[in-house]
């Protein structure tokens, strides 16, 4: 199978793009759900560029798989649980006693779908891009150490970046 991460983050980007735009103009469950889309999207992206074969579409499902091959932060598992919600209620009337999907979703709804989504793409990016280039060193009159080679490369928050090697 070709390798097409770049192809699925563009989507996921356009599918955030979209649900800020639905959230404008009122559609606030499409935004719940599209959000949901998104995320799923930019999990597949990494996924696939680090040579995994994934199917379905459960935000908490990919970022469990992604979490055997590297460091997750944990704030985005409860991303991924409140997007999950989004998954079927939001287009369907039968997820519901009564009325349909837009009598349920509110604004405030839609901000949090879309700021979980946000941050789950961050992430994602950061992922994608890979280690940054190390700066040269300024040895003058500097006391640090330099780190060894084998140190694995870290993100600024500290968690070493998922590479392919870590593919297993």
């Amino acid at each position: 199978m070709a390798e097409r991460s770049a192809d699925w983050f563009k989507q996921a980007r356009r599918d955030l793009d979209s649900a800020r735009a639905q959230r404008t103009s009122g559609f606030f469950e499409w935004a719940c759900f599209i959000s949901q889309q998104a995320s799923e999207k930019a999990l597949k992206a990494v996924l696939q560029k680090l040579g995994a074969e994934v199917w379905g579409h459960s935000i908490v499902d990919l970022l469990r798989t992604l979490q055997e091959r590297g460091d997750v932060p944990g704030t985005l598992h409860d991303s991924a649980i409140n997007l999950d919600r989004y998954y079927i209620p939001a287009r369907y009337p039968n997820g519901w006693a009564s009325g349909s999907p837009a009598d349920y979703f509110t604004e405030e709804d839609a901000n949090a779908a879309i700021g979980h989504s946000e941050a789950i793409l961050r992430y994602c990016e950061g992922v994608l891009a890979g280690p940054k280039p190390a700066e040269e060193p300024n040895h003058a009159g500097s006391d640090e150490v330099e780190p060894r080679a084998d140190t694995p490369k870290a993100t600024p928050r500290g968690r070493p970046w998922i590479t392919r090697a870590w593919c297993g």
